[in-house]
């Protein structure tokens, strides 16, 4: 053999210890009308992100009108007093900035970012999306069209199908949740601009309303700009406060209900049932606790059923929290023939994670990635915004993430077996599957997992190789923008999908 010598690494390299990291400094004020204010002066950062947070969303419309918040938010980009659609595009381009309104399950927004010396222009462009929408008919109907249309794909859709379907099996029809956030085809098709116009004013309150802002401030009186642009803002005559979410669970015994869709060549597994909301005391061993589970490449969920069984690309689990208490679910995507077996791994792994200690090993894993991704997230403004966003949005204290690292590096194996018992129920909970029920309806049934019932799903089918059940599977502060990231419910269906930093503290990576 010729050429240079090979050398062979005779030891793995090993995490170093993580660096000391701390979240940036913030101003806090209140304008005089409410709206409360949190500045984050962040020199270098010259693109600037900054967003106006209600606590309003899409948990706190009537049922009856369930789509609206998220359609209405859609819709207030699509024209104002004084912009068309295409005007407020052009006025936007010619910042150089990016608008855009948003609204998840716990809250609506309207968030910009430009750069630092165009942002008083921006923030106007802001104040008056935010507060002078009109709603525009032809527009209103495109979106609602788009909207139905959508719909209709996730019905053929099996991961989509398959988030729809657990929802609906694990929420009594009560709960918002029970839902998509984008709303129902029956609720849907009568929303009309007068609703949407009936939502938007629900939540325009200052008293609900949070500005943040973040990146290089030098020179800018951020104080006396939106003092003059939001001060005398008062709440609309619609408006309303949020009250108490219901989040009832349906979840009584452990059953197996399955959505049958002839011939699929693979099943959507999705294992659980009602969660947490967001405040909990034990916020950080569930953190730990989801890592270890099924939010991580190496946890015990994917390494049983991905490298050890070989079932599915990938498997995991997750917290996805709210206001209200989010679902919990164990999720995969396996080959028709392994569904009954992997379930009774999933299954197995549940009952492990309440029944038996972690290793020490394991708990170090898990707490050295949230330790270590946590400033990785903070390189830009917008995550900086976002999660501040989430503090406003679950009433957290100021110093929530600051002490953040310290608080998971205090996770010890005791606290993470508590939370497993304390938030996890492998006795009371829905395993639903998607797909092909002639092919393993007897053998679940064998499996003695529970009363197993069948739904005929109709409709177009869309099928193919086994993939990845969700990226929403992953621990319960792994989002690409931080911690309070917006996302409202693990479903896929992009209606339902916040924009991170722009819908903010809905999902399971709030801290």
């Amino acid at each position: 053999m010729t050429g240079p010598e090979v050398q062979v690494i005779a030891e793995r390299p090993t995490p170093g210890t993580p660096r000391p990291y701390d979240f940036p400094a913030v101003e806090r004020f209140t304008l005089q009308n409410g709206v409360r204010v949190v500045v984050a002066d962040l020199p270098g950062r010259p693109l600037v992100s900054a967003s106006l947070v209600l606590r309003n969303g899409a948990a706190d419309e009537p049922p009856a009108h369930a789509g609206a918040t998220v359609l209405a938010a859609r819709a207030m980009t699509e024209g104002t007093a004084r912009y068309d659609a295409i005007a407020l595009v052009e006025a936007t381009e010619r910042l150089g900035a990016s608008l855009h309104a948003d609204a998840g399950w716990d809250a609506s927004s309207v968030s910009i970012d430009v750069p630092a010396p165009r942002l008083e222009a921006a923030l106007e462009l802001l104040a008056e999306v935010a507060l002078h929408p009109t709603f525009p008919e032809a527009e209103v109907e495109r979106l609602r069209d788009e909207r139905l249309n959508d719909l209709l794909q996730a019905r053929a859709d099996p991961r989509r199908r398959a988030d729809e379907a657990f929802a609906a099996t694990i929420y009594e029809a009560a709960a918002p949740y029970h839902r998509p956030a984008g709303g129902t085809k029956e609720t849907v098709a009568d929303l009309t601009p007068a609703r949407l116009r009936s939502a938007y004013e629900r939540g325009i309150d200052p008293s609900r309303a949070a500005f943040l802002v973040g990146g290089d401030l030098r020179g800018i009186d951020v104080r006396g700009i939106l003092e003059r642009l939001l001060g005398n803002w008062g709440p609309a005559v619609g408006a309303a406060t949020s009250g108490r979410i219901v989040d009832a669970g349906a979840v009584h015994e452990r059953f197996v209900h399955i959505v049958h869709r002839p011939g699929a060549v693979q099943t959507e597994i999705r294992i659980g049932h009602v969660g947490v909301p967001r405040r909990i005391d034990d916020f950080h061993a569930l953190s730990v606790m989801g890592a270890i589970l099924g939010g991580l490449f190496n946890s015990r969920l994917n390494m049983k059923l991905r490298e050890e069984k070989g079932y599915t690309y990938g498997a995991g689990a997750g917290f996805d929290l709210r206001r209200g208490a989010g679902p919990f679910s164990a999720r995969a995507a396996v080959n028709t023939e392994v569904t009954v077996p992997a379930v009774a791994d999933f299954v197995a792994e549940l009952d492990r994670i309440r029944d038996t200690e972690v290793t020490q090993a394991e708990l170090e894993a898990a707490r050295d990635f949230l330790v270590g991704v946590f400033p990785l997230r903070f390189e830009t403004p917008g995550p900086i915004v976002g999660a501040l966003s989430g503090l406003f949005v679950h009433d957290l204290p100021d110093d929530e993430l600051v002490r953040y690292r310290s608080s998971i590096e205090a996770v010890d194996v005791a606290a993470v077996r508590a939370a497993a018992e304390r938030r996890i129920n492998p006795g009371a909970m829905a395993i639903v599957l998607v797909g092909d029920a002639d092919a393993f309806s007897k053998d679940i049934e064998a499996a003695g997992l529970g009363p197993v019932s069948v739904e005929r799903d109709e409709g177009p089918v869309e099928e193919g190789r086994a993939q990845p059940a969700a990226a929403a599977v992953r621990p319960l502060d792994a989002g690409e923008e931080g911690p309070t990231e917006g996302a409202e419910e693990p479903a896929s269906d992009p209606i339902d999908e916040g924009a991170a930093g722009t819908t903010p503290g809905e999902t399971a990576d709030a801290p």
